[in-house]
């Protein structure tokens, strides 16, 4: 075969030359083959090579001089994926991005722009900045520059610290992260040098501690860096796990800041690295790991690790110490043509440490495959959008209108001059002089107002640890008509418990668990000699019924070998189950409470003590076959040693088990029972194995598990084809999932509010509808619509069509007929089904969750809001108006991506029918307020200008309107973000209410153009009656009016109060306080000889009379007349 090899590629084997040394050339360390792979050029060997691995079958073993040419040179094109070699040179390494970690959103150069840009495409914040630009035009100066640039400069300085300091914080915890020191092999020459001497002190340094290291900071970690990890230690960079100090080649780490689960995840070290003396030899091996392109799937992971088998210095040992030295000094066995065969090992997931976990327990060497930006950690890192308020939408719709206000009022004034000379200039003077018809100071009330609502929700005593993570949403909170809702660990607890088996001919509940633990007892006891796999199988085999104790041994041995759990020895001595599912872990548990206990695992055995406390059986593990979200299915293959049988063990969701199983004609009715009972169900099963066919299984599956194109797939049929044939049904399992705390009645309470509630989730029908009835989702009497298995339009039409004609009912409906009903009457599908007042949506995607969140919003223009508690719920909660994340079993994922983050389901109803009533109903008041607190100066300044030949002058300038705007009337008018128009108590007992604030009546065109009135009278009647009561100089109207002005304020914002708050007593008081004495200070506005007199208090308690006191009657008869719903309550 070489031969050939030779003639074909006109490149003879015998013709490269040979060394019995370690050559760095050999795998990518010479300089001119590193030029070479990195230029993209191929030879007929890469070419022969590559042709052989796209036949998806590479061999074991292949020759070191071909391998390792394959994909180094991808890196520079489109295809990302890569091949690197051990101590790779510098050119191939800086090919990769660097591993520095930047969650900034900000640069020198782009701060200003991007905080300009957010604040500027705000409509009255852009004219407020032309506003203030136009000061710098002479003929359109206007009294002080000051008081145009102050407001907005203030705005700006705000917004722009807030986002600095948030950019600073960003930036402080991206250089401590950036330079966490890690060890690094050395692969220096004086490091390699330093390999020549013997290792005397590795024995008194385990695990390779003498192996030479620099330390150098994450930033600086490179592809193809051999990095030491230590317990606690952050993981920097993605990386294949190459070693650990534990013998079995295993470790655990934790995920929660990558995917939000809680639970340790096993990672599995690579077999030939692992049984490597020291991390020393790793200097030493001549290998290479291929790695496919970056993605961002955190678990999928397609990749092979090639190693030179002559230069694997194993550990030193009695029997093999010369063989390994041997070895190192280039007297290996060798091929035929004295070339050294290279061993390729399929790389998965369970091999790879991501970015961002950390190494829950022992030490361990990976190497780094993927840094920067392409790690998954970055990929899979998200920037939502800015989600925007509704009440901030409909402010900046009114400032439109104001704006065109404005610009007519302007032009009137100037057509009834008749326009005259510069009528041009005098229409953009007017423009500014009515320029605080839209106030910049509203932007900063609006923003102060829900500072204060977030801190009142976090520090709420009734909803501890509420976290508000988007200050700008806090009045979206009272107007939400549509709650998207996860099930499990939203609605149920994700605490399972063991509560039914059944196989069959019997059934065991909750109060016979005892009658389990008593013939476990009697199958393992005195006559346990023979082996129980086969006695169960022969009996099995000949269609005989085998006696209770032997099903029950066989199903709950099954039970307690078939899993992922680990037990893990805590500081304290303690004992507890790591798994990636709650499941798993309840059912181990219930096995233990039976007398089967789960005592060791590690790689490749488990042990089970048996219910007489002092023996074990003991597994050999040859393979095990993960549980996936697209096969709903685990399995294991075991060898028992002590008999030497092996059996493969399978178990998950009906819908995949029950075509796979043999005598399964009770299985579909009890899985609906037990659904029906809100048990989560999974079917055990098992076949026994000969040798001969396990062999052919292994040797069939790493073919499979060394393709580089559909692996997964592959592997899949290779298991479908050869183990899942023939299986025996052992039994079902009933698991349930308590329900969260108070939901019933917060689901309730929310349904009385108004809100149309959603329940989306993975699970089946059975258990959804069981769920949605035994948390009052589904009123009591109410018609359920099941909805499943659809298959042609025509099937929706029909269904729709009957959803149309029964509105009152609870729709549920599968995952493929929803998105066959998305696919053909979209528009039709969510008109219908959002009128309806519950949906139940089983085995839906965290996409599907996502675009129906999306569609209700687009469809129906209302305000949808999401809560979910695990890592599927991010994408929903992000596709809401309002996300609402629960610290949860499952992580803090969803929380972390929320934009409010509680600790069970049941503060939802504070949330919205409370804090959501009080943020919204205020910052309305406040916003109309702060608009009229602006109308009614630009209502006088226009009375004004008209009475004075239409001349555009100012009537208040300089500190005049600096203090109107600030501290004559900003702490009375902000004192209303701490009103309240009901109290607690009679907003949770009467959550009726809330439907009237979906209906946006606290601010709407109606109540901005009453107010418009309002201003007109008020800013009419105050400086018609000045200009009346006018005595000899120009300086007393500005005196008699600006004080009117000022009183008139005070007391509107009294008569708005509904309920009074003692800092709205001191802000009325200490304001009024601060004007009087102000007047002092302001000779050029006020004359004091005037101020002080008698005609002065006289002429201003008319006007304020004439101003206020109407609205006053006014308000006291519509309480009378049309008293709103609230009052009829208290």
């Amino acid at each position: 075969m070489p031969s050939s090899r030779a003639s074909a590629s006109g490149n003879p084997l015998s013709a490269r030359p040979r060394s019995r040394r370690r050559k760095p050339s050999q795998f990518g360390g010479d300089e001119e083959e590193g030029e070479r792979l990195l230029s993209g050029e191929t030879s007929a060997d890469d070419a022969e090579f590559g042709a052989r691995l796209d036949e998806h079958d590479p061999p074991e073993t292949l020759l070191p001089d071909d391998s390792h040419r394959l994909t180094s040179s991808k890196v520079s094109g489109k295809d990302k994926s890569r091949t690197i070699p051990f101590h790779p040179a510098d050119k191939i390494q800086s090919k990769f991005p660097a591993n520095v970690v930047r969650n900034q959103k900000y640069n020198v150069f782009t701060f200003l722009p991007l905080v300009f840009y957010e604040q500027f495409k705000f409509f009255f914040n852009l004219y407020f900045l032309l506003v203030a630009l136009s000061q710098f035009i002479p003929a359109l100066k206007i009294g002080f520059i000051v008081t145009y640039i102050a407001p907005l400069a203030f705005v700006l300085a705000v917004t722009m610290g807030k986002e600095a300091y948030d950019d600073y914080i960003r930036y402080v915890r991206d250089t401590e992260a950036n330079s966490q020191l890690y060890g690094v092999l050395d692969f220096s020459p004086s490091a390699l040098a330093s390999l020549s001497s013997p290792p005397s002190d590795i024995e008194s340094h385990p695990h390779g501690v003498s192996a030479p290291t620099r330390h150098i900071p994450s930033s600086k970690i490179r592809v193809g860096d051999l990095v030491i990890l230590e317990k606690n230690q952050r993981v920097p960079a993605d990386m294949v796990l190459l070693r650990t100090s534990d013998s079995s080649g295993t470790c655990f780490i934790r995920t929660d800041q990558l995917d939000g689960e809680t639970d340790w995840k096993l990672r599995v070290a690579v077999p030939s690295c692992q049984k490597l003396g020291d991390d020393r030899a790793l200097l030493e091996v001549e290998g290479e790991v291929y790695a496919d392109a970056p993605i961002k799937d955190i678990n999928t992971f397609v990749g092979t690790f090639s190693i030179n088998g002559s230069s694997l210095p194993l550990a030193p040992t009695s029997s093999n110490s010369s063989a390994a030295h041997s070895t190192n000094t280039g007297t290996a066995e060798r091929t035929p043509d004295d070339v050294p065969l290279v061993s390729i090992e399929p790389l998965t997931v369970e091999n790879v440490l991501w970015s961002n976990t950390v190494l829950a327990a022992g030490r361990a060497v990976g190497f780094v495959i993927y840094t920067g930006p392409e790690t998954r950690a970055v990929m899979n890192t998200s920037h939502p959008g800015t989600k925007v308020g509704l009440l901030d939408l409909e402010i900046n719709r009114l400032a439109k209108i104001l704006c065109t206000v404005t610009f007519a009022l302007s032009i009137v004034l100037v057509a009834l001059n008749g326009f005259r000379g510069l009528w041009y200039v005098y229409v953009f003077r007017f423009l500014i002089l009515f320029s605080s018809i839209i106030p910049i100071s509203l932007r900063v009330n609006l923003d102060m107002g829900k500072t204060v609502y977030g801190r009142q929700i976090m520090s709420d005593p009734e909803i501890p640890n509420t976290i508000v993570r988007t200050s700008t949403l806090p009045e979206e909170l009272g107007r939400i008509e549509y709650l998207l809702s996860d099930k499990t660990g939203t609605l149920t607890q994700n605490e399972m418990e063991m509560k039914k088996l059944h196989m069959g001919t019997v059934s065991f509940g909750a109060d016979s668990m005892d009658e389990i633990a008593q013939a476990l007892a009697a199958a393992f006891g005195a006559g346990f000699k023979s082996p129980p796999l086969q006695t169960g199988m022969t009996l099995a085999g000949r269609g005989g019924r085998r006696d209770i104790s032997s099903r029950v041994r066989d199903t709950v041995l099954g039970l307690a070998l078939c899993h992922n759990v680990t037990p893990v020895t805590n500081d304290d001595g303690s004992v507890t189950y790591q798994a990636s599912s709650p499941d798993e872990v309840a059912i181990v548990q219930w096995t233990q409470s039976v007398g089967l206990t789960l005592v060791e695992r590690d790689r490749k055995s488990m042990s089970i003590q048996l219910p007489d406390g002092h023996s074990k059986l003991a597994f050999e593990i040859l393979e095990i076959f993960p549980f996936t979200s697209e096969s709903k299915r685990m399995g294991i293959i075991l060898k028992d040693s002590q008999t030497g049988e092996i059996m493969f063990l399978q178990k998950g969701a009906d819908v995949v088990m029950a075509p796979i199983v043999q005598r399964n004609d009770w299985l579909d009715e009890e899985c609906a029972n037990m659904a029906r009972e809100g048990l989560r169900t999974l079917v055990m099963a098992r076949r026994k194995l000969s040798i001969e066919a396990y062999e052919n299984f292994r040797s069939a599956y790493h073919a499979a598990s060394i393709q580089l194109q559909g692996r997964n797939e592959a592997m899949s049929a290779v298991v479908a084809r050869q183990l899942e044939q023939g299986l025996e049904l052992l039994g079902l399992t009933g698991v349930e999932d308590k329900l969260q705390e108070d939901v019933k009645s917060t689901l309730e309470l929310l349904r009385n509010a108004g809100l149309k509630i959603w329940m989306l989730t993975g699970d089946k029908i059975e258990t959804a509808t069981v769920i949605a009835i035994s948390t009052k989702l589904v009123a009591r009497n109410q018609y359920i619509h099941t909805v499943a298995k659809l298959k042609t339009a025509d099937e929706v039409r029909t269904e729709l069509e009957f959803l149309q004609s029964k509105p009152d009912c609870c729709l549920v409906i599968d995952g493929s007929s929803l998105q066959l009903c998305l696919d053909s009457f979209q528009a039709e599908f969510i008109e219908i089904t959002t009128k309806l007042s519950a949906v139940v949506a089983c085995r839906c995607s965290p996409t599907q969750k996502a675009d129906v969140a999306r569609l209700i919003r687009r469809f129906t223009k209302k305000r949808v809001c999401c809560i979910g508690d695990g890592g599927n719920d991010v994408s929903m909660i992000q596709a809401a108006d309002v996300g609402v994340g629960i610290v949860g079993k499952e992580g803090k994922q969803a929380s972390l991506a929320a934009d409010f983050s509680i600790t069970q389901f049941s503060f939802l109803t504070k949330l919205l029918v409370w804090h959501g009533r009080n943020s919204y109903k205020r910052s309305a008041k406040l916003a109309q307020f702060v608009i009229h607190r602006g109308l009614i100066i630009s209502i006088m300044q226009a009375v004004f200008s008209a009475i004075f030949y239409f001349a555009p002058i100012a009537l208040y300038q300089g500190w005049l309107m600096v203090g109107y705007a600030t501290l004559y009337t900003m702490a009375p008018v902000f004192s209303l973000v701490l009103d309240r128009d009901i109290s607690e108590e009679l907003s949770l007992i009467y959550p009726e209410l809330y439907k009237d604030l979906t209906k946006g009546r606290s601010l709407s065109y109606k109540t901005f153009f009453q107010w418009l009135m309002i201003s007109l009278y008020q800013g009419g009647a105050i400086m018609i009656m000045s200009l009346l009561l006018f005595e000899n100089e120009f300086l007393n109207i500005v005196a008699i009016s600006f004080t009117a002005l000022i009183f008139n304020e005070l007391i509107m914002v009294a008569l708005e109060i509904t309920t009074w708050h003692l800092y709205m007593f001191l802000a009325e008081i200490v304001t009024l306080f601060i004007y009087v004495i102000s007047m002092a200070f302001l000779p050029e506005y006020f004359d004091l000889s005037f101020v002080i007199s008698a005609r002065f208090a006289w002429k201003v308690a008319l006007m304020v009379a004439v101003s206020s006191l109407p609205l006053y009657i006014i308000k006291v008869i519509r309480s009378r007349l049309n008293p709103a719903t609230f009052t009829k309550l208290s």
